[in-house]
């Protein structure tokens, strides 16, 4: 019989648009070392937009983007967030950072102090492609990282995104393993049902 027709690869998306700023998507990296990885950030910059951090604090287009100090958060420990010499009563004190975008997009960040993350060069995003930072400021593997060094080696390509992250349906500490059993104890319930949208 004759063999049956492959459709051509597709560059771009079909039916897709283009993210707003804050929204959360999930990515598939296309990095030969980061093939498999799913990641899920927020999206920061739109295609022209310039990104950089001064200080820890995000500046979009030359505009410092405006922060609300949100004081300290308890936030419990798990495998999935090491806690070092931040432990009161089993749980981890955060510093919460309130970020609002151009366009009213709100959402907090957690600021662990100053790291070498606090400050990059101004990034002009390239066309066709996003800027996406994590909310945990201080230890994300994104649009800011080198990708020799576990980042995404700037912004990523719109055909990266699998698409919007609108709950947390289901969310696991780092104590899981294979075996369906543990999960049980693994499992995040104050995490279900929470809203990502800003």
């Amino acid at each position: 019989s004759p063999p049956l027709p492959i459709l051509p690869r597709i560059a771009g998306r079909v039916w897709g648009q283009l993210p707003r700023r804050g929204d959360v998507v999930i990515l598939t990296p296309s990095m030969p070392e980061r093939r498999g990885d799913v990641l899920i950030k927020r999206v920061i910059g739109l295609p022209g937009d310039t990104v950089q951090m001064v200080a820890g604090r995000l500046w979009l287009n030359g505009q410092r983007v405006p922060v609300r100090d949100m004081g300290l958060r308890d936030i419990a420990i798990d495998g999935n967030f090491p806690c070092e010499g931040r432990m009161r009563d089993g749980r981890c004190r955060l510093d919460i950072v309130r970020e609002t975008l151009p366009g009213g997009a709100r959402y907090d960040t957690i600021d662990l102090g100053r790291t070498h993350l606090d400050d990059t060069a101004p990034y002009r995003v390239p066309a066709a492609h996003v800027f996406v930072m994590g909310d945990n400021r201080d230890n994300s593997a994104d649009s800011r990282v080198p990708a020799p060094e576990g980042g995404l080696g700037g912004a990523i390509p719109i055909e990266a995104i699998g698409g919007r992250a609108e709950i947390i349906t289901f969310s696991m500490s780092g104590h899981a393993g294979w075996n369906p059993w543990t999960w049980f104890a693994a499992f995040r319930g104050d995490r279900a049902g929470t809203n990502l949208r800003p």
